[in-house]
């Protein structure tokens, strides 16, 4: 055992230690960004197997143009990235805030946003990409807005104003909680 090991008693260590009970949840996570990557690739070939292959997307199959077809593939990619993005997210973010340090200063490729990740930043952080994904739902609800039903589009409305209440909320909550930090220095 090192020195830092040897000073805490065996309860404290125990409960330090638990934090490694995360670990699998994190590679979990990178199992499921693998799929996310295999889904994107799938998406991907349907696009260009029926945009150029097959002599382009038939409309009157899909109901509707074929850029309307286009966009609505191209914003399933989108949404895809972004969930990726979010995973990539709650993965670095949350292994370097509560498992362990990941030790990657200087190195090229370390996230800049990565170099002063605390909880209250992941959360903010992960409130934004969420409502960044929703925003992508809702613009695909609005162009499917003909086939859909007025109350399905309302919900969906009223799901992402919640999500950017809520991302205000975390926000306007971290902006007094470093206020009262910076009062609480001062004295």
């Amino acid at each position: 055992m090192t020195t830092e090991h040897r000073r805490l008693a065996l309860m404290p260590y125990l409960i330090f230690s638990s934090r490694w009970l995360q670990l699998p949840l994190y590679l979990g996570l990178i199992v499921a960004q693998a799929i996310y990557v295999v889904q994107f690739v799938r998406e991907l070939w349907h696009l260009i197997e029926t945009s150029l292959f097959n002599g382009g997307i038939d409309a009157k199959v899909a109901d509707q143009s074929a850029e309307t077809t286009i966009m609505l593939t191209v914003l399933g990619l989108i949404d895809v990235v972004m969930i990726s993005n979010l995973l990539v997210m709650v993965i670095v973010g949350g292994y370097e805030t509560f498992v362990s340090r990941l030790r990657l200063e200087g190195h090229p490729d370390q996230p800049e946003w990565l170099s002063h990740v605390n909880a209250t930043v992941l959360k903010v952080k992960l409130a934004m990409a969420i409502i960044g994904i929703s925003s992508i739902h809702l613009l695909a609800t609005f162009i499917k807005a003909k086939s859909l039903d007025g109350e399905t589009i309302m919900w969906q409305i009223l799901l992402h104003l919640t999500f950017v209440a809520s991302a205000l909320a975390l926000a306007f909550i971290d902006r007094i909680m470093i206020g009262q930090g910076k009062a609480a220095t001062a004295h």
